[in-house]
């Protein structure tokens, strides 16, 4: 039996067959027009066309980390055709990788497969495993390539383009170009680095304890080098030191002694972007803990058997190690560069975004994370705009009145000018104008144009880059979601500040970073914390703290019992020692 379908024009009262397509349902819709009336029929090959959806835009997401995830887990994928991109098909908790590298915590627990994220979104959002190795911004493609298929050609590329690109590759370990980092060293920015480590550690003991080695072999085998004072290196050190004084101790007795821990530092003091009561501490606590912190040498070779330093007051010193972990900060990936060099940003560190996080000089293409930072504007390059939209009586002069008027778009397009303010203890815009020009206290006191760049010469010394965390990526991934999502309803109704340089005002309101505090574990169950208000933490109960912050940030129940079980299992067992 076939199908047949009529469409009942109710205006002229006939019908009219559509043939095409066989195997269709029968279906009846009415309407008060018209409607389609579908019956069976053996003789007929026509069937019920599908009706055409409006064809929906194609976003792009490169990278499964915090920024590209978050943005995935709070786009409404109803809106846009979403593909994924990503050399891992997995999020990782990264903050916790330290912790894996000692074994208190197993690298599978703190992972979520990225289909699995997927699945839980619904619609057909599509992921393939490949990285990308070119942008070609003109043509609205990318270049990718896959390590686990190939195509006619054999070389598993393929093309994918695009309406809109979200970059958000995360970065590299920053080596500095410094010789033999990449061929001795381990880094620590995937599952994989702290894998690794954590084999390592375990090779050194076990080479240590080989019967034909010397005092000093074994004094060279069991030292660990961590280079880089920033919170990654210092919570790897600390937990090393925690894994081998727990755990090792007792099963290497014989050469525990011959242990040490070395944490070399460029700058003068560790953490330096924590408050100083911490670095200070964590100084103390270190020593205290048998770790070397050798602040003020620069790591200049690296070789297989040695790691070159030079301070200003003893010059080159050479020592021997074991074990080498670079964690000195972040570099741009390569594809990236080239990238930056199309676009006109090759002198850049990392893609400069606009406060949209919009890449500049670029449709249609966003980058979050790591790979990129805000280049703010300054109110300076725009003051003489500034004055233009505020003068709304067009008389060539300011009144307090009219630059409150403005005020709050001034402060959501520049958030420095708020800054500055709140630095030098100013109550308003009026305290501003009164450090430019005498007595300010009545609103018809006027600034000229020269008077006005007098007053606000100052703001943009407080202009800030945000850093480069998880914390950071993930609020950014959070924001531009939620701009998609709304980006039809704010072509009609802008929620943006007044457009300095044009008419209208912007579509949404600039991405602001809220910082929530931030963590330094310093082994022996203490932490230390710097939270919103200057309000500063250490100590055990920190430790709980922390405990309970990464629990819950956990992407999944799934790994929030699997992390928080092995803890428990640490508590109770200690810490696993196989070398796999």
């Amino acid at each position: 039996m076939r199908w047949a379908a009529f469409l009942w024009d109710g205006a002229s009262g006939g019908a009219r067959r559509r043939p095409g397509v066989s195997n269709l349902l029968l279906v009846v819709a009415a309407a008060s027009s018209g409607g389609l009336v579908a019956y069976a029929d053996s003789g007929s090959d026509a069937a019920v066309e599908k009706p055409q959806l409006p064809q929906r835009k194609k976003v792009v997401v490169l990278g499964t980390g915090w920024g590209g995830t978050t943005f995935l887990r709070n786009l409404d994928s109803r809106l846009y055709d979403v593909q994924v991109i990503s050399p891992r098909n997995y999020f990782a908790f990264t903050p916790l990788l330290p912790s894996v590298t000692s074994g208190t915590v197993e690298p599978r627990s703190i992972v979520e497969p990225i289909r699995r994220i997927l699945e839980k979104k619904g619609g057909e959002i599509k992921f393939w495993e490949a990285e990308c190795f070119k942008i070609d911004s003109q043509n609205k493609k990318i270049h990718c390539r896959s390590n686990i298929g190939t195509n006619l050609e054999g070389n598993g590329e393929f093309l994918v383009d695009y309406d809109y690109l979200v970059v958000a590759v995360g970065a590299r370990t920053n080596t500095f170009n410094t010789p033999g980092v990449v061929e001795n060293c381990h880094f620590l920015k995937e599952v994989e680095d702290a894998q690794k480590i954590r084999r390592s550690v375990m090779d050194c003991f076990e080479r240590a304890s080989l019967p034909f080695l010397d005092e000093e072999e074994r004094k060279k085998n069991l030292h660990f080098v961590v280079v880089g004072g920033g919170p990654t290196g210092v919570e790897f050190a600390a937990s090393l030191r925690d894994f081998v004084t727990e755990d090792l101790s007792k099963l290497y007795p014989s050469i525990q002694h011959l242990v040490k821990i070395s944490l070399i530092e460029a700058a003068d003091h560790i953490l330096t972007m924590f408050d100083k009561r911490i670095t200070n501490f964590a100084e103390d606590k270190f020593g205290r803990d048998g770790i070397d912190v050798k602040t003020g040498y620069k790591v200049v070779k690296v070789s297989k058997d040695a790691i070159t330093m030079q301070n200003p007051a003893a010059g080159d010193i050479s020592v021997p190690y074991g074990m080498a972990v670079w964690s000195t900060g972040i570099g741009t990936r390569p594809f990236i560069v080239e990238f930056m060099k199309q676009i006109g940003q090759g002198n850049r560190r990392v893609l400069a975004t606009d406060e949209w996080l919009r890449v500049r000089e670029c449709d249609g293409v966003y980058a979050i994370g790591d790979c990129a930072t805000i280049n703010q504007r300054r109110v300076m390059e725009d003051i003489a705009e500034i004055f233009r939209v505020a003068d709304k009586d067009k008389s060539g002069t300011l009144t307090v009145k009219e630059i409150q008027d403005v005020l709050d778009d001034i402060y959501v397009r520049y958030p420095q000018v708020q800054l500055y303010l709140k630095s030098k203890q100013m109550n308003g815009i009026a305290d501003l104008v009164r450090s430019a020009k005498g007595d300010a206290e009545k609103e018809s006191v006027e600034l000229n144009i020269e008077e006005f760049k007098k007053a606000l010469s100052l703001v943009d010394s407080q202009v800030k880059f945000l850093p480069a965390t998880a914390q950071v990526a993930s609020q950014q991934g959070q924001y531009l979601a939620r701009c998609f999502n709304k980006m039809k309803d704010a072509e009609e109704h802008p929620e943006g500040p007044i457009r300095i340089r044009g008419e209208g005002r912007h579509r949404f309101r600039p991405f602001r970073y809220r910082h929530l505090g931030q963590f330094a574990p310093l082994g022996g169950e203490q932490t230390a914390a710097q939270l919103p208000g200057d309000w500063i933490s250490i100590g055990h109960s920190t430790q709980w703290l922390w405990y309970s912050v990464y629990a819950t940030k956990q992407i999944s129940w799934r790994t929030r019992l699997l992390v928080v079980s092995d803890w428990t299992r640490r508590f109770i067992f200690g810490r696993d020692s196989s070398c796999i």
